[in-house]
């Protein structure tokens, strides 16, 4: 009886704590425009699956918590979209970045915003969209949804996941969270770490498949990566490419591009934010002749030394043509960026100093493909190394070619499970 009192409490104060988190992000809309997004979105989240989902649909679901997630479980939804040709795809993201910049996939015939995981909303999206197969990417865990999942016998599975042992899944007070996994049949991790750690709460249903994102990138190889303005800018010349960029990966950017004596050397700088005064500022600190993406048109591009990419979508392109990457993120808090869009071209990496939650980061590193610096010093060092001895930056390269390469192969593992 204690322990179902216990569970009454800890599902009351979730269940309460999502009512205050919904009221206090429509307090901050006025303030916020990525909030704003959201909370409008998740308006419309009903109105639209009325409208494009009928009682005698067949549906999948796929869920993100964001963008990466979505490139994450691509190659999976994909499969699934060719196989069930007569189901619809119903898509939801929770965040804004994914969403806006997806809303429009040709994997999915729906794509609207999670709503918030209140009783009432999880019992009207799962009765409406009805999921005869549900497939949520890395974490975003929430328990009223998945619950009903469980309590209506629809079958769901995670891909990708990746634990870690100070999450509170496996603390004494995510009883709430914890049972939330149980609501999946089957749980495919990325490594053995994260699959003893669901053995840890007697989770079995585990098979450690590694990650889809090896997959996703390698079919990025099969792919038309050309972009003729790109190579018009390069010239032909060794080319460093720095993709998504933060302000903190910028300043150590700036200094060694105007102060290198490299002048043969092509820049190419795609910033994560690309708001017209953070632009308009990172060009006017760069000495060198610099374009923009936007004034490419009107530029002699060959004579440039630095050209930003004030744009998206193409970045992924882009690192087809870089001979060295830089990706941003790890010299901040804000989170180490896609270092495998990179590596699939064989290029060696050069990345921030805070990577430890990335651990693909930490295996190019072992593996002498990839390196971490610190500060301008640094560098300036390993960037000179890298243009100067070819045979080190291609092998470097190679290193992390090789790495996706004996990596790929969740997504087969995964449809086998499914039958398909």
């Amino acid at each position: 009886m204690y322990f179902s009192n216990k569970q009454i409490i800890l599902g009351f104060l979730y269940n309460i704590g999502i009512s205050l988190a919904g009221f206090a992000l429509k307090c901050l809309t006025p303030f916020n425009d990525k909030i704003k997004l959201g909370v409008n979105g998740r308006k419309q989240t009903f109105n639209v699956l009325k409208t494009h989902l009928n009682n005698e649909d067949k549906t999948l679901w796929f869920h993100c918590a964001s963008l990466g997630e979505y490139e994450q479980g691509l190659p999976v939804f994909k499969e699934l979209r060719n196989y069930h040709k007569n189901h619809k795809i119903v898509l939801s993201f929770f965040s804004p970045s994914g969403y806006e910049i997806r809303k429009n996939t040709p994997v999915a015939d729906v794509v609207v915003y999670l709503p918030l995981d209140t009783l009432k909303n999880a019992s009207k999206f799962i009765n409406m969209v009805k999921p005869e197969l549900t497939i949520f990417v890395k974490y975003d865990i929430w328990p009223n949804i998945l619950n009903t999942l469980k309590e209506k016998q629809l079958k769901a599975i995670l891909i990708s996941a990746n634990f870690r042992a100070n999450q509170s899944y496996f603390k004494f007070y995510g009883k709430k969270l914890k049972n939330a996994l149980f609501a999946f049949d089957h749980i495919f991790t990325q490594n053995e770490t994260s699959k003893k750690l669901l053995n840890s709460i007697n989770y079995k249903n585990v098979t450690v498949t590694g990650d889809t994102r090896f997959d996703r990138v390698y079919s990025q190889l099969q792919q038309n990566n050309t972009l003729n303005f790109i190579e018009t800018f390069k010239n032909n010349q060794l080319c460093v490419v720095a993709g998504s960029t933060w302000p903190e990966d910028e300043a150590l950017l700036i200094d060694f591009i105007n102060n290198t004596e490299h002048k043969n050397v092509k820049f190419i700088i795609a910033p994560h934010n690309i708001k017209a005064n953070q632009i308009n500022n990172l060009k006017e600190q760069l000495h060198p002749k610099t374009v923009l993406f936007t004034e490419k048109e009107n530029s002699n591009l060959p004579n440039a030394q630095v050209f930003i990419i004030n744009t998206i979508g193409i970045l992924s392109k882009i690192y087809n043509y870089a001979n060295i990457a830089y990706v941003g993120g790890a010299m901040g808090n804000t989170g180490l960026h896609n270092t495998l869009e990179p590596a699939v071209f064989g290029v060696p990496i050069i990345i921030g100093k805070n990577y430890d939650k990335f651990p693909e980061a930490a295996d190019m590193i072992n593996f002498g493909g990839m390196f971490s610096i610190a500060n301008n010093q640094e560098l300036s060092e390993i960037l000179s190394k890298l243009i100067t001895k070819s045979d080190f930056c291609n092998k470097a390269g190679s290193k992390n070619l090789n790495y996706i390469k004996n990596n790929k192969g969740a997504v087969i593992q995964i449809l086998s499970y499914l039958r398909i």
